[in-house]
């Protein structure tokens, strides 16, 4: 319709002897027919990790909705950085997207000369998973809750270990923020990824982890260590012997690990309201709400995961880092 209205309109202004700018036309017809080739999808991270995996059901699932294409391309290296990199040097056409975490947020805190912006260096598409973050300790511990936790650190009686997958991470911002909203203390133990600092989790040379569900969900239920608290407004109905951070006296952490689509800046409103749209309907699909159960992730609602809505989390979470990464000196690259 959009097209044909377009073409109608160039003919009446043709017959006025009035031109009109090829972009006018252009723009809109391309609007009209996207997606018309394959999407690419980039993805900061190696294959095989779980933020490679939901974004290869994502593009999987877009596929379904829309009968086009959607190919993922795993561009590594710094962080992310690159995978960024390349998304902005991108044309707005919708044609290259990149499927990321809050872990895209960091990226211009660490590398600040690549001169990159999370807000105003992209285009919000829209979020598909929320990922609650769990506070996990070691069976040696001796740690019973949350509440009796918190108790030994205030006193004094327990020096705690946090490790994390390294400076910058989700889970290192992700730990400073808990003990800062619980008013508390402990030593952070920086590792060279999540998977090292877990195995000294489980083998009792450090107290506790702050990571995601789809990491501990698995060595809870093993009985390997024990997750103490969940980022969520109720208990999850696949640990549900877990109390929430409100329950466990820290109710303003409600850390939850978005993963979404955004594009470069500067994408016409048509072709980001039909990439809404189909991740929309992407997201209702069986397969799609079947491995998010597995993670015992949360598919968000409408109004959450609506570009708008999008962009109000990029704003709030660029400047809740940014405060952070101040307050724990963390050194840019």
């Amino acid at each position: 319709m959009k097209r044909r209205i377009a073409s109608a309109f160039a003919g009446i202004a043709m017959s006025m002897g009035l031109s009109l700018a090829p972009g006018l036309i252009n723009t809109a017809a391309a609007a009209d027919s996207f997606p018309s080739k394959p999407v690419t999808i980039i993805v900061g991270v190696a294959p095989g990790g779980s933020l490679d995996a939901l974004a290869r059901l994502v593009a999987t699932e877009l596929g379904k909705v829309t009968n086009n294409t959607f190919v993922v391309e795993n561009v590594t290296g710094a962080g992310g950085l690159l995978g960024f990199q390349r998304l902005a040097r991108s044309a707005p056409d919708g044609y290259t997207l990149m499927f990321s975490n809050q872990s895209m947020v960091l990226i211009p805190l660490l590398y600040p000369k690549a001169g990159l912006d999370i807000v105003k260096d992209t285009t919000a598409i829209g979020t598909v998973a929320n990922v609650p973050m769990v506070l996990s300790v070691s069976n040696q511990s001796g740690i019973k809750d949350l509440p009796s936790m918190l108790k030994g650190m205030r006193s004094g009686e327990l020096k705690l270990y946090f490790g994390s997958g390294g400076p910058g991470t989700t889970a290192h911002l992700a730990e400073a923020l808990f003990l800062q909203m619980a008013d508390v203390k402990a030593e952070l133990i920086q590792y060279r990824g999540s998977g090292p600092a877990i195995t000294d989790l489980i083998g009792g040379t450090i107290q506790a982890v702050l990571d995601q569900t789809v990491t501990m969900l698995p060595l809870h239920n093993g009985k390997q260590i024990k997750a103490i608290a969940v980022a969520s407004k109720t208990r999850l109905p696949q640990m549900p012997d877990v109390p929430t951070f409100a329950e466990g006296g820290v109710p303003q952490f409600d850390l939850q690990i978005w993963n979404g689509l955004v594009g470069p800046k500067g994408m016409p409103k048509d072709v980001v309201d039909k990439l809404a749209e189909a991740v929309s309907k992407a997201v209702q699909t069986p397969e799609f709400r079947a491995r998010i159960d597995t993670l015992a992730a949360r598919i968000p609602s409408a109004e959450e995961r609506s570009p708008a809505n999008f962009t109000s989390t990029l704003q709030r979470d660029q400047m809740q880092f940014a405060e952070l990464a101040k307050k724990i000196g963390l050194e840019a690259r």
